[in-house]
């Protein structure tokens, strides 16, 4: 059911959280197939899709639209397919519900079981990317968890279309269409933060300013990063074949992600061979190069980078070099300005690349590889709910393990805690059921 009436707003969530608590037991093969059946869905409608769509690319264009929410907001043919794709490929993955972390006996009769189980409900906000609907959608059902979302006004007729889809494909398969839900005003939003009662996760995909408003005004625990300032430093061994490809893979092959490199780090000891060969091949693709003085002196017309520009997520074909004096300065310049997204580095000494991936405070850390990889799909997850950089669990891609939490079920026989402790009292005997 679709709405966008602020005073509604309790009513749709606490439909949505009762269809969660339902969808929370039912059997894997049931969730499956309800996935399978949005898949089917989807596919009926892709035309639908696809031209809804292009409406929100056009009307985004006329507004003048940032280029980078332009192209995130970019739903055709091929990228719906690989995002229907995707919905099947979570169908496939392991059931993350259920499963038994810990298995001990406290005493003769008396057994502790830790058992995952959903969050619950999830509230999502995002600006354009109407690709996360279909992404955080199956991830949500095949853990169990209910979900509303709400989608940037640029993208509000993809959006429409896609949950319209999606909530046919739960009808078809027997399954509650309240468990997907979508916001379609500003003034939702606000209100959606203030749903404590009934969302227990928020996650914002949105720009650094967008994330910090979600995470000052709400009190619902926020999963996601604020910034993907992502770096990749070629090292004085590296191979520069493999350098040009995965510094070009990693700045173009979608400058908008927020695993694309905004920093190049090139080595001193390099930098007269390796700069010349890297700016003709990124110039090549249409990247505007903004370099510190040294970089500067070695490739002519590199505009010359400020302050401003190591601490910039661009999202487009601009890219900041600085030629560094070694391991030791590019890590500190990491530290200094990186997100802890994702950084790597280019080398073909193994001891340098350890130091590296060992020092770097980042949610992923990659070697002779491009920070493109940094991405649920990718990583096998089917698809991913969002990116996270906290230190606390769930970080990085945040597949299926992010949506769910777990419970402690103790079963006795009478058992009561005034029989144990003191002198006389009865002892736990601690032991572990797992592997008996």
């Amino acid at each position: 059911m679709l709405t966008s009436t602020v005073p509604d707003l309790s009513t749709l969530a606490a439909q949505t959280r009762l269809a969660a608590r339902r969808l929370a037991v039912t059997p894997t093969a049931t969730r499956d197939r309800a996935l399978l059946a949005i898949a089917d869905a989807l596919e009926a409608k892709a035309d639908e899709i696809v031209a809804a769509n292009q409406a929100d690319c056009e009307a985004a264009a006329a507004d003048g639209l940032a280029t980078a929410l332009q192209a995130r907001l970019k739903l055709d043919r091929l990228k719906l397919n690989g995002a229907i794709v995707g919905v099947r490929d979570v169908a496939k993955l392991a059931d993350p519900i259920g499963a038994l972390q810990i298995h001990r006996e406290l005493d003769t009769g008396l057994e502790l079981k830790r058992v995952t189980c959903p969050l619950g409900v999830l509230g999502v906000i995002f600006e354009a990317r109407p690709d996360a609907v279909m992404q955080i959608s199956s991830l949500a059902i095949k853990s169990g968890n209910g979900v509303i979302l709400k989608g940037g006004q640029e993208a509000k007729r993809s959006c429409q279309v896609l949950v319209q889809a999606i909530q046919q494909g739960l009808e078809n398969a027997g399954c509650d269409p309240a468990l997907v839900q979508l916001l379609t005003t500003r003034e939702e939003t606000m209100a959606l933060l203030k749903l404590d009662q009934y969302v227990d996760l928020i996650i914002p995909r949105g720009s650094n300013s967008f994330v910090q408003f979600v995470q000052a005004n709400t009190r619902i625990p926020v999963l996601g990063h604020a910034d993907g300032i992502c770096h990749l430093y070629v090292e004085k061994s590296a191979d520069l074949e493999k350098a040009i490809a995965i510094s070009v893979d990693s700045k173009t092959h979608y400058p908008a992600a927020c695993n694309a490199i905004e920093t190049l780090l090139v080595d001193a000891a390099i930098a007269a061979t390796f700069l010349p060969q890297i700016a003709a091949a990124l110039r090549s693709k249409g990247v505007e190069l903004r370099g510190d003085g040294k970089a500067c002196a070695i490739v002519a017309d590199m505009t010359q980078a400020t302050e401003l520009d190591w601490a910039t997520e661009y999202s487009d074909l601009i890219l900041a070099v600085r030629v560094v004096e070694g391991l030791e300065e590019a890590i500190a310049h990491i530290t200094t300005y990186g997100s802890r997204h994702t950084e790597g580095i280019v080398t073909e000494d193994g001891a340098v690349a350890q130091e590296f991936m060992a020092l770097v405070d980042a949610a992923g850390v990659f070697h002779n590889c491009s920070t493109r990889f940094a991405d649920g799909f990718r990583f096998g997850f089917g698809a991913e709910v969002g990116i996270s950089t906290q230190k606390m669990p769930p970080r990085g891609p945040v597949g299926l393990e992010g949506l769910v939490t777990y419970k402690y079920q103790l079963v006795g026989d009478g058992h009561v805690a005034a029989n144990y402790g003191g002198d006389k009292g009865r002892e736990y005997t601690h032991r572990d059921l797992r592997n008996e």
